[in-house]
């Protein structure tokens, strides 16, 4: 990794990968926001990508400490910024449909998993136990993420009772699984 990819958390102080990291920045009347996209203009404000390190970052005022002014971080923000990476997540998965590299309903997963073609699963974090024991069975190494409830993935992907879904293996499946590794190492940390 070369070193001008990598940055340093204003919480942890510790170097990582920009992949592992959120960027934030400032707007001109110094609000702290989210810079996921790497667009906005300013200086970058790094952070580990943990909803633990953001609540502590606010709490503390790091942000006016690394910026050496007054800004503000507004509590919203930890909502804001998993919004955010959900809405990643669901794009990615409505850009898959499109892309044709989604399978939805129980037995086409099962069928594709049978096949080996799948890279990953999503599962409804209400899906039925029955069928999530058969998934986690048939899956076996496969990484099965439990992000979003049925209603959540029916309105992004335009279904009725999407409860689970395959990622077949590709490029859009790399960039998918990026997505919701995000989202749930934010959520964990």
């Amino acid at each position: 990794m070369k070193a001008e990819e990598d940055r340093k958390c204003i919480v942890s102080g510790k170097v990582l990968p920009k992949e592992e990291m959120l960027r934030f920045t400032l707007t001109p009347d110094n609000l702290v926001v989210p810079d996921f996209k790497k667009k906005l203009s300013g200086r970058g404000i790094w952070l580990q990508n943990s909803k633990q390190a953001l609540i502590l970052a606010i709490n503390k005022n790091l942000f006016s400490k690394v910026v050496k002014k007054n800004v503000k971080a507004q509590t919203e923000l930890v909502d804001m910024v998993e919004s955010l990476l959900k809405k990643r997540c669901l794009s990615a998965l409505s850009l898959a449909r499109k892309a044709g590299v989604l399978v939805t309903g129980f037995e086409k997963v099962c069928d594709a998993i049978k096949k080996d073609k799948v890279a990953f699963v999503v599962e409804a974090q209400d899906a039925g136990a029955d069928g999530h024991e058969k998934i986690v069975r048939l899956a076996r190494d496969l990484k099965i993420f439990h992000t979003f409830k049925i209603e959540e993935l029916d309105q992004e992907l335009d279904k009725v009772n999407t409860v689970h879904i395959a990622l077949l293996y590709g490029d859009m499946a790399k960039a998918v699984y990026n997505e919701f590794s995000r989202l749930e190492s934010f959520l964990k940390s």
